[in-house]
């Protein structure tokens, strides 16, 4: 069977932004001949509507029945899954270097995450400064069409432990960045912080720091983390957050300056 090529190209963005388990659920709709609005709704996260819209798109341009399109898309899922479940992880570093004991530097994975990311970059950090090496990453992750996400602490729910502008205004000049937080009135307990460091691109690669979005946090500091290539923790961190967002316990934050 010969495959259309939009319809390949849309099933290949809809494995890297949706994983293998999210594919094989659009798959599962799809081939049981579920409406379209109910397929593009399956996953209740935000992307899946919008990919699955593509790929259903795709299926009908191309000619290719529902039980096609769905075989194709297990088969992808399949593969996906494989792939993934190869791990690689690498211990990375801020500040003093050692040549006896080489490690990956945190202000060079940062970039490079964001430089790679080919649909989705999600960025969680307590406090966030302009850090330009990274703010010119993300701006050319964006124009490429990246979906740039990143979820901030604010000066209120820092409670006292955060001053001066708000960490959210780092990203101020990034076009197309959305922006996201923890609001105070949804945190069940008090004092509770924001204070997650992490960076996902494309639910492939996932970093887990202890640095802050900061140039002093990029470079200056003593800061360790782990950088996990392939594997379930990079798609489960970014379902996660997903979640989060889905229950209204993260939510947009607006314009800052």
């Amino acid at each position: 069977m010969t495959w259309h090529p939009a319809f390949e190209a849309a099933a290949q963005a809809a494995a890297h932004r949706l994983g293998s388990v999210h594919l094989r659920v659009l798959a599962d709709r799809l081939g049981a001949g579920w409406p379209e609005q109910a397929v593009r709704h399956a996953v209740p996260v935000p992307g899946f509507a919008e990919v699955a819209a593509a790929v259903l798109t795709a299926r009908s341009v191309s000619g290719l029945s529902e039980r096609e399109a769905a075989a194709y898309l297990r088969g992808l899922a399949a593969g996906h899954a494989q792939r993934s479940a190869a791990t690689r992880v690498e211990s990375v570093w801020s500040g003093p270097s050692t040549h006896p004991v080489p490690v990956r530097a945190t202000a060079q994975v940062l970039t490079s995450l964001a430089r790679s990311a080919r649909t989705e970059l999600l960025l969680m950090t307590y406090s966030a400064t302009p850090y330009r090496p990274l703010l010119r990453a993300l701006t050319e992750a964006t124009a490429r069409g990246v979906a740039v996400t990143v979820v901030v602490e604010t000066v209120a729910g820092g409670a006292g432990a955060l001053h001066g502008a708000e960490p959210a205004a780092a990203f101020a000049d990034v076009p197309g960045v959305e922006l996201w937080h923890w609001p105070v009135d949804r945190r069940s307990e008090r004092p509770a912080r924001m204070h997650a460091k992490i960076a996902v691109a494309d639910r492939h690669a996932l970093l887990v720091s202890s640095a802050n979005l900061t140039q002093s946090g990029a470079t200056r500091n003593i800061e360790a983390g782990l950088l996990v290539h392939g594997g379930s923790a990079p798609l489960r961190a970014a379902e996660h957050i997903a979640e989060l967002q889905s229950r209204g316990v993260l939510t947009r934050l607006g314009a800052v300056g």
